[in-house]
């Protein structure tokens, strides 16, 4: 059986029984082929993370090249994107591994051979882009760890603070306001502290920059805040400058995780 002849066959079936999750013997070689080479490429790209692994990435870019001049159309169709898209959120979800909820895949099929040393499957991931000519959509927090008031939050604000309640109170009176906060009482929660962090939006360059508000012994290691980022703990310490925020970036306040996540 060949691969259209496959996707016809199956049809629904594929997206109501995972192919992941089970031998098929039916599956043609070529397509088991290039189910498998994805998803080794998304293992790969998936990094472990406060006890449980992460592929922080939206958009899967996979190019197959050689393709067969009149198969180029069964690959590049969108049941062929929508199987292979279904097939890595199975198997992500199968390893208990989070991703976005907005996880896409795009197919791009080229004919002819190979150049001498060029693989026959590329795939990149990154970030989904907005529309063309739209405003750009303001990044956000998705909390993964921990109770907030909020499950998730947009950064469409010049300053946005994060601490352990709503409002902070000095003896003056109201000193800060939290727009994310963790206020439940709850272990992961009472590691936050009440002013402990606050992320900083610059319109112009659509930058934005982490900032560590928390107090502690100047040279301590232990900051209370830190971005895993490719796999690599950065701690934030407390300074002027704050540090520079990447899409995919998990953000650690203490035992409470958050996702940055940006166009």
């Amino acid at each position: 059986m060949n691969v259209s002849d496959f996707l016809e066959k199956w049809g629904r079936t594929l997206f109501e029984t995972p192919l992941a999750t089970r031998p098929n013997p039916d599956e043609p070689p070529e397509l088991a082929e290039i189910r498998l080479a994805v998803l080794d490429q998304v293992h790969q790209k998936s990094y472990r993370s406060g006890g449980r692994k992460v592929f922080p990435y939206d958009l899967l870019r996979v190019q197959l090249r050689g393709v067969e001049e009149n198969r180029c159309a069964v690959f590049a169709g969108t049941f062929f994107r929508k199987y292979l898209e279904q097939e890595v959120r199975n198997a992500l979800g199968n390893a208990g591994c989070r991703y976005p909820e907005n996880l896409r895949v795009a197919v791009e099929v080229s004919g002819g051979l190979p150049q001498q040393g060029e693989n026959w499957l590329i795939m990149e991931a990154g970030q989904q882009q907005g529309t063309p000519g739209a405003e750009p959509r303001p990044a956000k927090l998705i909390v993964r760890e921990g109770t907030a008031n909020l499950p998730e939050i947009s950064l469409d604000k010049a300053r946005t603070n994060v601490g352990r309640s709503v409002d902070v109170f000095r003896s003056e009176g109201l000193f800060r306001r939290n727009d994310l906060a963790f206020s439940e009482d709850t272990e992961v929660n009472r590691s936050v502290s009440r002013e402990h962090a606050h992320i900083v939006c610059d319109r112009n360059t659509r930058e934005y920059r982490l900032f560590n508000d928390r107090w502690y012994p100047l040279g301590s290691q232990d900051c209370g805040t830190w971005i895993v980022r490719d796999g690599l703990s950065l701690a934030v310490h407390r300074d002027s400058r704050g540090t520079k925020l990447e899409p995919g970036d998990e953000i650690h306040f203490g035992q409470a995780v958050v996702m940055f996540e940006s166009d």
